[in-house]
């Protein structure tokens, strides 16, 4: 039966990547008591502070010791405004009316405003700064609903200044987050821009505008191209725009978007933030070489930047380079890097990826208590299961205090597995049933006890529980594929199967194991070319020994045997324990040992 995905680490990586784009904008400052003071800022301020809004912190607390005023008021106030700390808005305003910077004070102001809404204090001064201020027309509209009507006249007034007007430009899309319909909004937005065409940040507008859209219509698409452009011919080299550019070719060919990067990156290798949006983009499309390349080079210039070193290590993890891997999480957890277990728990993956079972079960207690805990201790026990201590990873996850229904389910799905590995599948059958028991209709209960069910050829019971499943969330492509593979790999109902693997396809269409069983689908009911197909694209995204059994199949069915016996021969080098590839090989070849 075709496996579920494990969830990727990508998210892990782009997320690492937003934080070092950032960070990467400014140079780091040096001196000693400047981070001291920013760390005092983050504990007093806010318990929970990323790398990227540490620096800001950092650039906020030496501006303020320089005497760079402006600078310390702005940088506490775009904290506050990725942040949602109240407390950072008000010391953004504090400043700010201390240093008299009106237009920042009122900017501040109103943050905590919006943060803080039962405090009297910042809505008293929201009122006294507007008072007299010639852009108030605009800074009014920010995070209420605002009419075309009055942005046109906030726009006309911000006028007077260059600088003011860019900057409005720059936030006008947000007056319109609210609204659902994005086509509306890029049409609403390209009005206001015509009567500033030699504004390279209303042309910007515009584009973002259309990005938002999700680009699905054509005109929107040429529009938003044709308006980045224009930003980019009036302010050649625009970073911000560079990057929206290479989002919006992205969302049509990511080849393109990489090649663009690529010429932007040949004439300004400075920049990070475009070289993590090229690394995004190389993950994205599995270059994953390619992305730790630039992730390498990214660290030759700045061995301290942690958020590279993190999606280094992220990089060296996907290629199995575990050594290089553990050695860079090493260094980040000595340098208390990142969230709450982040850390830990790729060290402890990496020992159980590498079979150092009970370093990987002691890295995993260690992981602190939260989210990642919970998973951590329920995979310590799974690290029990591997080390043949079965009835003693029992009893540790029967002592675990679930306190959720979520986690009791989860602790459930934990034992069945421990006892799926040990080879009792019965056994595990009969765990699950009690928990379905305690728990009727829960989606992962019925999924996990249709998957033993079919291993202990209980077909009934398969089919009635991913049945089930269906009719309870009807778009759940996994339980599709399922049930239709099942039904076409183990009944003759395989045109009933095809079509719920059809319908799980056009929910998840590069899902490789769902292109597997289409492959498998079609070669059951002779369509062999189609087949070869599927399954070439399905070992092109996942490279695994069931689909290589598959494809290896159908190609020998064909008369193709030379290709079948590489198929075959190249996965099973990757995995020579694969009963099921072993199995379909015997049954043409006589297999050798691997090599």
């Amino acid at each position: 039966m075709s496996k579920l995905c494990r969830r990727s680490f990508l998210a892990a990586v782009s997320l690492a990547f937003v934080a070092g784009q950032a960070a990467g904008q400014s140079g780091a400052p040096s001196g000693d008591a400047a981070p001291d003071a920013a760390a005092r800022t983050a504990a007093a301020l806010h318990p929970e502070l990323t790398p990227q809004v540490m620096y800001r912190l950092l650039v906020g607390d030496v501006a303020l010791q320089r005497g760079e005023l402006v600078v310390a008021a702005r940088a506490y106030y775009e904290v506050a405004r990725e942040t949602g700390s109240a407390a950072l808005a008000q010391r953004g305003t504090e400043i700010a009316l201390a240093t008299r910077q009106r237009a920042i004070a009122l900017e501040a102001a109103r943050q905590w405003a919006e943060l803080d809404p039962d405090a009297e204090r910042p809505r008293q001064l929201v009122i006294a700064l507007s008072a007299g201020n010639p852009n108030r027309a605009f800074e009014a509209l920010a995070g209420g609903s605002a009419t075309k009507a009055e942005v046109e006249r906030a726009l006309a007034a911000a006028a007077a200044s260059p600088d003011a007007l860019a900057a409005a430009f720059l936030e006008l899309n947000r007056l319109f987050a609210h609204e659902t319909d994005k086509a509306a909004v890029f049409r609403t937005v390209g009005e206001l821009a015509e009567p500033y065409p030699a504004l390279a940040e209303a042309h910007f507008a515009v584009a973002l505008a259309g990005y938002a859209t999700g680009l699905s219509d054509l005109g929107i698409v040429a529009g938003a191209r044709h308006a980045v452009d224009r930003a980019l011919t009036l302010k050649p080299g625009w970073e911000r725009a560079v990057l929206l550019k290479a989002e919006i070719l992205g969302t049509e060919s990511p080849d393109v978007a990489i090649a663009y990067l690529q010429t932007y990156l040949q004439a300004n290798p400075a920049s990070r933030p475009a070289a993590g949006a090229l690394a995004q983009l190389y993950v994205g499309q599995k270059r994953y070489a390619e992305a730790r390349a630039v992730f390498e080079k990214l660290w030759e210039v700045d061995r301290s930047n942690r958020d590279v070193q993190f999606g280094l290590a992220a990089l060296a993890m996907q290629a199995k380079d575990w050594a290089a891997a553990e050695a860079l999480f090493d260094d980040l957890k000595r340098a208390d890097y990142g969230e709450t277990g982040v850390v830990q728990s790729y060290l402890a993956q990496i020992a159980e990826e590498t079979g150092r079972f009970q370093l990987a079960y002691e890295r995993y207690l260690a992981v602190p208590d939260s989210e990642r805990g919970w998973i951590a201790k329920l995979r310590a026990a799974a690290m029990l299961g591997k080390l043949q201590r079965v009835d003693e990873a029992r009893r540790f996850l029967a002592d675990l205090p679930a306190v959720t229904q979520d986690q009791r389910v989860q602790v459930r799905q934990a034992e069945a597995q421990l006892l799926r590995d040990a080879g009792d599948a019965a056994a595990a059958l009969a765990v699950l049933d009690k928990a379905l028991a305690e728990h009727p209709d829960d989606p992962d209960l019925l999924y996990d006890s249709a998957m033993v069910a079919e291993k202990l050829d209980r077909l009934d019971v398969a089919e009635a529980r991913l049945a089930r499943l269906i009719e309870l969330k009807p778009d759940n492509a996994q339980a599709l594929n399922s049930l239709g593979y099942t039904l076409v790999d183990r009944t003759p109902r395989i045109a009933e199967g095809f079509a719920l693997i059809e319908r799980a396809h056009k929910l998840a269409p590069r899902d490789p194991f769902i292109l597997d069983s289409m492959g498998w689908a079609l070669y059951r009911l002779g369509r062999l070319d189609a087949a070869e197909d599927y399954l070439r694209r399905a070992m092109a995204e996942r490279p695994d020994a069931e689909i290589a059994a598959h494809l290896g199949e159908v190609l020998w069915t064909k008369g193709d045997r030379e290709r079948a016996r590489e198929v075959w021969q190249s996965q099973l080098r990757a995995t020579p324990d694969s009963t099921l590839l072993l199995d379909t090989m015997r049954r043409f070849v006589p297999v050798p040992a691997p090599r």
